[in-house]
């Protein structure tokens, strides 16, 4: 067998060297072995066959199959976020929030190995830098919901609940026969997601007093979330509050946090 050419000196047209495609041939490879096959199929004698070049090769280039599987993992979130809906400031923060989870669960659904290196594969303490990308994604659905007012909690743990909720919703579903998957789990884990960290729009209740029984029956809830979701807002827009110095700023800042905590 011929093998493909990895000469660092080669650059094509398009400025990509002969050994960056040869990585990136590779990488291909091993994630179409790991869809097939699982993590197992992904040997370095495989791999090697498979992209037509030898052992050696993929030692010089990844260092070992370690090496091999977090260029699949970068892989994997490069091409989970190619296909996230763009950010959209006029929407709906929950809708915008909706359409990120819905692409979550389609994409692990649809790619379950490479969506277990991606998120259960992973060591204690220690997050994929390939994963800071996707969270910082997160972490601006989660600041639209906090400056439309909306956000019960502070902002790093709804993050944190998210991924919790969004990841442990694919591995449960993961873990069951495809035939026999409730297609409702998803949905409502996202409900109960948004119920624990969203307040829903405001509504006005017309009495002939100004206050409905209901509005009476969640006063104490409603006042006390009104808190929370006010500091959050008001911590969400901190950046633009021009009219303070970076010192008020911080102080307000941890003010605010305090409060949402």
């Amino acid at each position: 067998m011929e093998e493909l050419q990895t000469n660092d000196t080669t650059t094509s047209s398009d400025g990509v060297s002969g050994r960056d495609r040869m990585r990136a041939h590779i990488v291909e490879v091993a994630a179409g072995l790991l869809a097939t096959g699982g993590r197992d199929a992904v040997s370095t004698r495989a791999v090697a066959a498979a992209a037509g070049t030898q052992a050696p090769t993929i030692y010089r280039l990844f260092g070992d199959k370690d090496g091999l599987l977090a260029a699949v993992l970068e892989y994997g979130f490069s091409t989970y976020l190619a296909d996230k809906p763009p950010l959209d400031p006029t929407a709906d923060p929950i809708t915008d929030l909706r359409a990120g989870w819905d692409l979550h669960i389609g994409f692990g659904l649809a790619n379950p190995a490479l969506f277990l290196l991606m998120y259960a594969d992973t060591q204690p303490g220690r997050r994929p830098a390939a994963a800071e990308a996707g969270l910082a994604i997160l972490r601006t659905r989660i600041r639209n919901i906090a400056a439309a007012g909306r956000l019960r909690v502070d902002e790093n743990l709804a993050a944190e609940l998210v991924q919790a909720a969004g990841s442990g919703a694919v591995l449960a579903l993961l873990a069951v026969p495809e035939e026999r998957r409730d297609p409702r789990l998803a949905d409502t884990m996202f409900d109960a997601l948004i119920a624990a960290i969203a307040t829903a729009p405001a509504a006005h209740h017309e009495t002939a007093n100004g206050e409905s029984a209901d509005g009476r029956a969640r006063a104490g809830v409603g006042r006390s979330a009104g808190v929370a979701t006010a500091a959050n807002a008001l911590r969400a827009q901190l950046a633009e509050l021009e009219m303070l110095t970076d010192g008020e700023r911080h102080v307000l800042g941890e003010w605010l946090a305090r409060i949402t905590h």
